[in-house]
């Protein structure tokens, strides 16, 4: 098998991973538009927003660190005991400090009640501590290992979901018996909070399943290796705050300028623009660890190459499938009538996220190099964007300007990056195809989208001449590819 035949047999089962949890919570969100008020809704994205934040900061950008040495030191244990030592003692120090001065980060946070940060907080320390697990799972190659913890995650985040939001008021509502607790707790419950709730109890269980491997780690702490983590991270660490600020900040920031409801509307049809995320998630998963334990072979230029190819090929079509049945898929996951208000942001979400998962890929540049301050500065540039953007135009054209902040924050990393990695690191990158299959795919989408919403029959083939024309461009790298 070829390296790149390996890497896309490895990136479809981190594929699993990332789109079967992130395709089940879609599919949730029906359930949690049908059960919450549109206002409700938002609170229920604001829980979340905190939570990235969380994650992004305690994790001092020690995942990607982890990568960089792991295949970098000699001493391997010594990357894993200290890694996971670093992130032991944030987790602590947080739980510390926002259980014990719970009610002033509550009212600090916005937070209506002080139990919902409570339930935040047990979420992050548990999803903190399984960050070096699953990394070691990734940079090892067991790509099966890692889907399974994943997939009994949002399973059971799926069974708490269905069971609180459906399943007890089907009872109730049915006169069907259900055990007293259940129905005491039930009515004594706010709805969202289920869904928090439900978060807990998945996080709890995915904890004690990769218990036993933590107890295997040795404590061989080495300041040496604890230092060299640091300085790599920390830039990730400011980078993904950016990131999640590019990522977050429009829904902070429309609660205040146009209101609950229309954030809460916003939020649910952004949820479609995931659609992109997984297919993003889903190739980092693989590419992340195959870049830097691919970076010594003689033809790895090459190689990255050829993949932000077929990955802005794939993309671009994933795109245009999902604006031509935008509208089916709106009616399948959001189901209310009333969250359809926003559904032109999802051509412009699709598109921006395409553009950070091309920024992914040039990112091998700056982190194979140790020059990770250089995608501390891109993140913070696009989330200056993203700010500016949104103060200047929510004012004036709503939730949109949202929208379009994004695209041009993941726009502009890109071009500034792919810019930089010509002088630090240069990939013999195809951007004339790169950009050509981009417009191809936008412009078909912007038709479709506009001229031919559920018009299937003519959007339809749009799809059908696109992949024609991806076969006749690249049949001989497909055939390449396949006879390796």
């Amino acid at each position: 098998m070829s390296t790149l035949q390996r890497f896309f047999k490895d990136t479809v089962i981190y594929g699993i991973a990332a789109v079967l949890p992130r395709a089940i919570n879609i599919l949730l969100t029906k359930l949690h538009t049908k059960s919450l008020e549109t206002d409700k809704f938002a609170e229920n994205t604001w829980y979340f927003v905190f939570a990235a934040y969380f994650i992004a900061f305690l994790t001092f950008g020690m995942e990607t660190a982890f990568f960089r040495f792991f295949s970098k030191e000699k001493e391997k244990g010594k990357v894993i005991s200290t890694s996971f030592t670093v992130l032991v003692t944030s987790t602590l120090l947080f739980l510390g400090i926002l259980l014990g001065y719970n009610t002033f980060f509550s009212q600090v946070l916005g937070f209506d009640n002080p139990e919902h940060l409570k339930i935040l907080t047990w979420v992050t320390a548990l999803d903190l501590l399984v960050v070096i697990p699953y990394a070691y799972l990734r940079v090892t190659n067991r790509p099966l290992k890692f889907t399974f913890y994943k997939l009994v995650n949002i399973l059971i985040y799926a069974f708490f979901n269905v069971l609180f939001l459906w399943f007890i008021p089907y009872a109730i509502k049915n006169n069907i018996n259900i055990p007293s607790f259940l129905r005491t707790f039930y009515d004594n419950t706010p709805t969202v909070v289920f869904i928090f709730i439900a978060n807990l109890l998945a996080s709890a269980i995915t904890f004690l399943l990769l218990l036993p491997s933590m107890l295997q780690v040795k404590y061989d702490f080495d300041r040496q290796i604890f230092v060299k983590l640091l300085r790599y991270g920390i830039p990730i660490m400011i980078g993904s705050l950016a990131y999640v600020t590019n990522e977050n900040l429009d829904k902070l920031l429309l609660v205040d300028y146009i209101g609950k409801d229309q954030m809460g509307i916003y939020a649910a049809c952004y949820k479609l623009g995931v659609f992109m995320v997984l297919y993003v998630m889903a190739f980092r998963l693989g590419a992340e660890p195959f870049f830097f334990n691919h970076a010594d072979k003689v033809n790895a230029k090459q190689t990255y190459a050829r993949i932000l190819t077929w990955f802005t090929i794939i993309g671009a079509l994933f795109m245009l499938i999902v604006v031509v049945y935008i509208n089916l898929f709106a009616k399948i996951l959001l189901g209310q009538p009333e969250y359809y208000a926003a559904l032109g942001i999802v051509p412009i979400i699709l598109l921006a996220n395409l553009f950070l998962g091309i920024y992914n890929n040039l990112s091998v540049w700056y982190k194979l190099t140790d020059r990770t301050k250089y995608g501390m500065y891109f993140s913070v540039f696009g989330a200056l964007l993203t700010i500016v953007l949104n103060l200047a135009f929510i004012p004036k054209i709503g939730f949109m300007a949202s929208a379009w902040a994004t695209l041009s924050a993941y726009a502009a990393m890109t071009l500034i990056s792919y810019y930089y990695g010509k002088k630090y690191y240069k990939v013999p990158y195809r951007m004339d195809k790169v950009l050509l299959y981009l417009g191809i795919s936008t412009a078909l989408s912007f038709i479709s989208f506009y001229f031919f919403k559920e018009n299937y029959w003519i959007s339809t083939s749009f799809i059908a001449l696109f992949i024609l024309y991806i076969y006749i461009s690249e049949r001989q790298e497909i055939n390449s590819i396949l006879s390796q």
